[in-house]
Formats: structure tokens, sequence, C-alpha cells
């Protein structure tokens, strides 16, 4: 199958899967390796990069935060994500998902990584319910796997652009090969889309060369998220924000400071004042806020005092997954027990891994769209999930879709929603000239959102005000993106990057709008209604798109471990 219109010699490639996946990350690498060791079902695992290094694991990580510690159980974990989050989750996810964190953390262990252990020959704990690794090539070792598995194929630098979705039965999804000039249609009887969450919708901390010096990896663009919204799938909760804490201008992470040598959140007096606000998240992020706004800051992680070996301890883990931070100690020529380590929030991410924001899926992960399932951060409801959060919800994900296709199998895709999508991407690529870049309308979206729609500028606050403006805006930025133009598959790339960008920001400024109430300090700071609402908004706020606009549906909350189902999609 070939085009004949000759930008770059494009053709055309169709291959028919069983199961396709789309994101090679935490979840997706691990539902191919479930579906390998479970069936002998073709699988394809499309990625944008390369599953050796993508993901939120490209760079590695020093500690796996979601594990039920000796003592523990897994509604423990229930309890606690539960808690943090203020009742906004859905505990069937989070149970279902808890009660397998130990076994993928054995099974992460046999495929080669090095996790801590005791005198005893036990794991070496974090806090309570986190283990020390040494991960650095965690992601490696995971795709490794992957590509050794039978029966998966893999397809890097194949940008997925689309479901291909009819009468709410997903058939499979198109994408272009960035390296090898090709469009691809993609058959398949069941989806599992894995591809991370949402940043770079806000003004992030460091401004030009540094923009994409942030706590949530810059390639994700909240590409699952846009191909559901544009389908019809059902979301939930984009209001739960997620701000990470982190230190200033590094944007390093601040758990190995607060956990491995216990640095209390202080302000520019001295003072302690984590507890005057909470211990959640949210609370974490709130806190150093205010003490900045009301005149007390900066605001510090306390690690002045701390011994020559935790001294050494902590250049050594900040060297493995954030090397930034340790050559900031290097080159002050102090090290961590000499200078306090100044912290700040960064701009708002949408993540389903930390907050619950996400598809909408019943216990099995799957979607409101019939043959599509969801894991990792792009499936919502479950907050705290993590790296082994997100290998249990790739296995339940390719359990179920496996169970799924026994008994259904799709249609072919449609000649005339091929064309549509092909037409598209030549649209881009025969367009002889533009007015904007993708670079220009980026920063264009992040202006309004940081300014109307609660980012840095305004200390994450907004008002329904703010929202109606940054809506309208955010439409204007949507038409003008129809109208772009690309040399090459790359830069066709980072138009659907942006489409896709503006297409969630439009999700989170409704879901803003909806939940008329404050429940999390910072991740949703409404002006309007400043106060927690248990009365009216002890719910679920949902949405779906509907001939362009985003329709807020609002569920009551799903209770205890037992199975959800979807009942009126």
């Amino acid at each position: 199958m070939k085009d004949e219109r000759n930008k770059g010699d494009m053709g055309a490639v169709r291959i028919k899967t069983d199961i396709l996946i789309i994101g090679g990350g935490t979840a997706g690498c691990y539902a191919a390796l479930t579906i390998a060791e479970n069936s002998d079902k073709k699988v394809i695992v499309c990625e944008k990069a390369h599953i050796k290094r993508s993901g939120c694991l490209a760079a590695g990580v020093n500690a796996l935060n979601a594990y039920i510690t000796e003592g523990k159980v897994p509604q423990d974990y229930v309890d606690y994500a539960k808690k943090d989050a203020a009742n906004i989750v859905r505990e069937d996810l989070l149970l279902t998902m808890s009660e397998r964190l130990n076994s993928v953390t054995e099974k992460l262990e046999q495929l080669g990584l090095v996790i801590l252990k005791d005198e005893n020959g036990k794991y070496v704990t974090r806090g309570d319910r986190n283990l020390k690794i040494n991960g650095e090539n965690i992601k490696p070792i995971l795709a490794k796997a992957v590509q050794e598995s039978k029966n998966v194929t893999v397809l890097n630098r194949v940008c997925i652009i689309a479901f291909s979705v009819e009468d709410n039965r997903i058939r499979g999804a198109f994408g272009i090969g960035i390296e090898d000039n090709t469009f691809y249609i993609l058959d398949a009887d069941a989806v599992i889309v894995a591809t991370g969450g949402a940043a770079g919708l806000y003004k992030p901390n460091n401004p030009g060369f540094s923009r994409h010096k942030m706590w949530y990896p810059p390639f994700n663009t909240g590409a699952g998220y846009a191909m559901g919204i544009r389908a019809g799938a059902e979301m939930t909760t984009f209001e739960m924000r997620f701000i990470a804490l982190r230190c200033k201008d590094t944007i390093a992470p601040t758990g190995t400071l607060a956990q491995g040598v216990g640095a209390k959140q202080i302000n520019s007096l001295g003072e302690v004042y984590e507890q005057k606000y909470g211990l959640t998240t949210s609370e974490r992020v709130y806190g150093t806020v205010n003490e900045n706004r009301e005149g007390r800051g900066p605001c510090y992680l306390r690690t002045v005092g701390i011994s020559p070996e935790q001294d050494e301890s902590l250049k050594k883990a900040y060297l493995n997954m954030a090397p930034s931070q340790t050559l900031k100690w290097i080159e002050s020529g102090k090290n961590p027990s000499e200078q306090n380590v100044e912290i700040e929030g960064t701009e708002p991410y949408i993540v389903g891994g930390h907050t619950a924001s996400g598809y909408w899926v019943d216990t099995n992960r799957a979607t409101t769209i019939k043959g599509l399932y969801a894991a990792g951060d792009v499936a919502g409801g479950c907050p705290q999930k993590y790296v082994t959060g997100a290998l249990a919800e790739g296995e339940i994900a390719a359990l179920a879709a496996l169970d799924f296709i026994k008994d259904n199998h799709a249609e072919r895709i449609d000649e005339s929603d091929i064309r549509y999508h092909i037409d598209e991407v030549f649209g881009f690529l025969l367009r002889e000239k533009q007015l904007f870049d993708t670079e220009q309308l980026e920063e264009a979206m992040q202006t309004v959102m940081d300014s109307y729609a609660g980012g840095i500028k305004t200390n994450y606050c907004y008002t329904e005000q703010q929202l109606d403006i940054a809506d309208e805006k955010i439409k204007t930025l949507q038409k003008l993106s129809r109208y772009m133009k690309a040399d090459d598959l790359q830069e066709v790339m980072y138009i659907y990057e942006l489409r896709e960008r503006l297409t969630v920001c439009r999700s989170v400024i409704a879901h803003l709008r909806a939940r008329k109430e404050t429940r999390w300090h910072s991740f949703a700071e409404n002006l309007d209604y400043p106060e927690k609402d248990d009365q009216n908004f002890l719910k679920y706020v949902n949405s779906r798109m509907e001939n362009g606009e985003i329709k807020i549906i609002f569920r009551d909350l799903v209770k205890g471990g037992s199975n959800y189902e979807h009942t009126d999609q």
C-alpha cells in the first residue's frame, strides 16, 4: 500500500496483531512480558522513542516507592493512598494493584534488578513502603526482557497519532514511523494504552534552553489521554493535578532528603513548618507556597548537621538520578551538611501514577471504549502507584485483554478512516507556509495555563472567571494548530504533541471548573470555593467529549475492594 503524493516518499504499511500496546514505558513493557508468558498471542509494542531508555524510568530510580513491607498488608497501602488523596480514589483499583506490588518486585529482581538486602537477606526498606534499589539500569532490564520475548514485536520510533474507533469499539490505531518515513495502520483485537501522563501544559520553573528541566519527562505529552478524549472515552479526576516539591533550580527529588536523612521542611527563620500544614503530598507543597507568600521564605530541607557518611550517601544517590544536584553541591564547595537545600514547587502535571487523573476504568483496567485498556500513569483512580504499581497495572490490563480477545475480534480498520488520517499527515507535510511554529504555540499555551489556570505565576490559584478566559484562549490555539507546517515526520510528531497537550488542557480546565471546592491545596486551589465540601463533592468528577465540548459527569465513590464494571457505556 503506497501513497503517491511523494512528500519524502512516505509509504504506508498495514499490520495485524492480536494486542497492540501503545507506549513502551514501565506499564507497557510489563504488559508485553505478561502476554508473552501467558499466551502465544501476537503483540506489537509501539514506542515513539526507544524502549531501552523511554518513559519515567529512562534515567533510572534509586527506590521502589510502592511495596508492602514486613508487618503490613495491601489494605494498609489502600488506606495510605486514600488519605493522601482526601478520599477521591478507587479502592478496588488500589487494592488489586497493592496485592501485586511484591510479586512484580520479585519478578524485577529475577530479571536482574539489584535490590539492596541486609545481612539477613531481607530487602532494605526506606520508610514504611519503600525499598532501596540500584536502579540506573532498570529500564534496559525491562526492555531486554521484552525484546527477547516470543511473539512480541517492538516498533521503536513509531509515534501513535490516533485510535481507530467505530461504534465505541476500538479496531486499532495509526502511527508515523519517524525514521523509516512510514505511515502505520495497526489492526488489533485489543489495545492497551500505556503512554504516561502529561507534562508541558504549564510554564515550567526554568525558562529558555532549560525549560525541559522538569519533574516529569517532557516527552510525555498526554498523547494517550488526548486520543481517548477525542474518541469519546470517559476520563476522571483531571482536576487533581500533581505538583512536585523539588530542589530549587535543579528540580531534583526531595524524597531522598526527607526519607533518606530525615530532613525537615524549614522556613528562612529556621522554623519547622511541615506539621503546621499537614504531611500529605499536596499539603507539603501548599505549606512551602504559603510560607513564601507570607514572607517567611525561602524554604529549605534542613540538611545542615548530617553526618559525613550521609553527605556521601546523598551525593552518590543524586549522581544516579539527578546529577545536577550533586554538581551543584560540588560547584558550591559545600557538602549538604554545610548548607540546607532550597525547595520549590514545580508546574502542575496530569499523571495517574501520583494522583488519580486518567481514564475511567473498571477493576480490570478496561476503559469505556470496548477493547481498550489503560495501565500506568494514563489510568485514573489509582494514585501513588509509582513504578511497581505501573507494573502491576500492566499485568492486570494484559491478562484482561487476553481474556477479552478469546471471544471478541475487531473488524478491520475502515478504508475511509485510513484515508482521513493519511490526508491529515500529508496536509502538514504539503502546506507551503505557516504563521506560527509549534514552539511559539506551545509557549503561548503554557503562558495561558500559567496565568489563568493555576500555574506557578498565581501560586497555583484560580477562579472561575480565569478558567473561562483560559478555555477561550486554548480554543483559539487549537484552531491555529490545524494549520501547521512540517518538513518531515519528526516535525509532524511535534504538531501532534502540541495538539495533544491542547486537548488535555481543555479537559483540565473543565475539571477544575466543575469541582467547586478546594479539596487538595495547591493541586486544585479554587479561590471562589476555598473550603472542602464533602456534602456536594465527595465524588468523582468525570468527563466525556461530545461534539467537541467537554461534558462533565459526576459519579458516586466506589468503595471497598469489590469489582466495578461499566454499566452505561
